[in-house]
Order: C-alpha cells, then structure tokens, then sequence
C-alpha cells in the first residue's frame, strides 16, 4: 500500500493510516439497563447514537453523554465503557479480536433467544441484549502506521461531536446500509465508515476550541500550505528551503520564519519527520526492499535512510520490519 499520492492535501496524507479495511462495524440494540466494558485496545474507536442515548466511561477523567446524532472518536488503546447510565454494573466485556463475554466469562456472541438479558447477535451485524429502544453504531480502526499515529496524537481522549455541531445525512445512510447483505457490502460500509470520520474530524478542527494541530491550522495559509501540499505530495524530491520558499513564491528567510511560526518547527525538520513517518509504513505496510523505500522518500540510497531512520525511531529499518511482523522480543 503507497501511504501518498499525488493531489494529497495535508489532512488526507495523515488520514491515510486510519483507513477501514475490512474494519470492525455492528448496530448495537440494547435495552436498559446495559453496560459493556470495552477492552479490546483498539487505537480509535466510533461511537454514534443513533436513537435513545448513551454514556461512555473513560478509565480516567469525567463521564461523556451522547443523544441521537452525536457522535464520539474514542482514542485507545485504553479500557472504556458504554452504558445507559454512569452507574449501571458492567454486564459484558470486549475483549481483543472482538471477543464478547459475560463478566463470569460466557462466550456472548451467539444468537440471541428473546430472553430478557441474553447477548448476543440480534440480525446481521446486530450485536446486544435483545431488541430495545437504545440503537448505536459502533466502528474500531486498527491504527499501525506512524501517519496515522500522528493524527491520534492530535487528538483528545474522547471527541465528541454534538448532533448541532455537524450536519451530515452520512450516519443514516450507514444504518441503513449496516444491516444489508449485499455483493462489495464490506467495501462500502467500510468506505461510509471512512466518510463519517473524515466529517467528525473536519468538523471538529474547524472549530475555533479545538485545539486543532498546528499542522492542521497551517493548511489555510496560502504560503505554508502550498509548501506542506508539495512535501506530501512529493517527498523524494530533494526539497531546500530555498526551493520550498521559491515554489511558494516568496523569499528564502521569510519563507523560513513563516513556516515555523505556523507549524512549529523548522521547513527541513518536518521535511524529515514527514519522509521517516511514510518510510516507517511502508516498512510496515508494503515488501518494498529498503532501496526502493529509500527513493521513495528522498534518501540517496539504504545507508543514509537507515541511519536517519535509527536516530528517529531508534531502531534500524529491518529491525522495525521484524518487530512490526512478529512483535517485540
């Protein structure tokens, strides 16, 4: 998988990471009271109501309710609960790979009876305690690269977007389509699934108290955005700040003061975060030799990327493969 393309903007190159293949997507129907403890370490999860209400319960900090239409990024890979109620007695559990206990540790994933209580599926992509009046649409994304870590860093804990704060048909149309069987139907829940995020996360760094990134901020300026577009966009060409300054049409020394003003750091310093972070995913991502990695981002050849790659990530570039394939030792 190639982690840029050509016509990139600065949000899409970071929201290339968190991409849902194949993601993790269920209706939850649940019926008071409910609460499920969510420890499957998911690096981002997407909570939205879509009737009644919920709360979610971050292992530290204050309780988070939602109504229908709001919507939650919940950033992990720490525990979390959903319930009806903030008080209510934890009565299932996630687990890692989406497995669904009891707190005694009954397997909850088979099909449900209409017992009162009983979990289970419900119908396709249906997962809860019987049918009830609280409906909500659940989706988690296994974030691995540094592209996408960069975007998680960004954010809080728990972002929540408010019913008011956006308005989008995208939630509809994915209940809708969550419970149809249909040929390409993972490939296009997958891709609503995309979608919602992309507009809770425009929206949210639109917002003047978002704390968006610098990054993110510095995208509207007409100077310091078009240098991050052809960084993006072209990491192997051997940028300078003069080149960068020219290429955005203004001098050298004001170019340069201008682009760490807005970003924070220097224009070879991100230049060089940018080119080891698409490195580390393709590392991670693709069976590129590290030759051909090294071109793609800008190094004369294997020497001079593993050494710039050691410094950042403190591990050479195979060792990082290895690690990514079969875990730490």
């Amino acid at each position: 998988m190639n982690v840029y393309a050509v016509g990139v903007d600065v949000l899409t190159g970071f929201l290339d990471g968190p991409r849902a293949r194949d993601a993790f997507l269920l209706r939850a129907s649940l019926r008071p009271p409910w609460c499920v403890d969510i420890r499957d370490r998911a690096p981002l999860s997407l909570v939205a109501v879509v009737s009644d209400e919920a709360w979610l319960l971050p292992e530290t900090g204050p309780p988070v309710g939602l109504a229908v239409g709001d919507v939650a990024l919940v950033r992990g890979p720490a525990p979390y609960r959903c319930a009806d109620d903030p008080a209510t007695p934890v009565q299932a559990i996630i687990h890692p790979g989406q497995r669904c206990t009891s707190v005694d540790g009954r397997e909850l994933l088979g099909p449900v009876t209409g017992e009162a209580g009983e979990w289970g599926f419900g119908g396709v992509r249906t997962w809860g305690n019987t049918s009830g009046p609280t409906s909500l649409l659940v989706g988690t994304y296994p974030v691995d690269g540094q592209l996408g870590r960069a975007l998680l860093d960004a954010l809080p804990p728990i972002l929540k977007m408010s019913a008011t704060d956006w308005d989008s048909p995208l939630l509809a149309l994915l209940h809708t389509e969550i419970g149809r069987e249909a040929p390409g139907q993972q490939a296009m829940l997958d891709r609503l699934l995309d979608l919602v995020l992309i507009a809770v996360l425009r929206a949210w760094f639109a917002r003047p108290d978002s704390d968006a990134p610098r990054w993110y901020r510095a995208m509207s300026d007409p100077v310091v955005g078009k240098a991050l577009r052809l960084i993006h966009e072209s990491p192997a060409t051997s940028w300078t700040v003069a080149s960068l300054a020219a290429a955005a049409g203004v001098s050298r020394a004001g170019f340069a003061r201008r682009f760490t003003a807005r970003v924070g750091e220097p224009p070879l310093t991100y230049l060089t975060g940018w080119r080891l972070a698409v490195a580390a995913d393709l590392l991670r991502g693709t069976d590129a030799t590290l030759s051909a990695v090294a071109r793609q981002v800008g190094y004369g050849g294997p020497y001079a990327l593993s050494a710039a790659f050691k410094r950042r990530h403190g591990v050479s570039p195979g060792r990082y493969r290895a690690e990514v394939t079969t875990g730490p030792e």
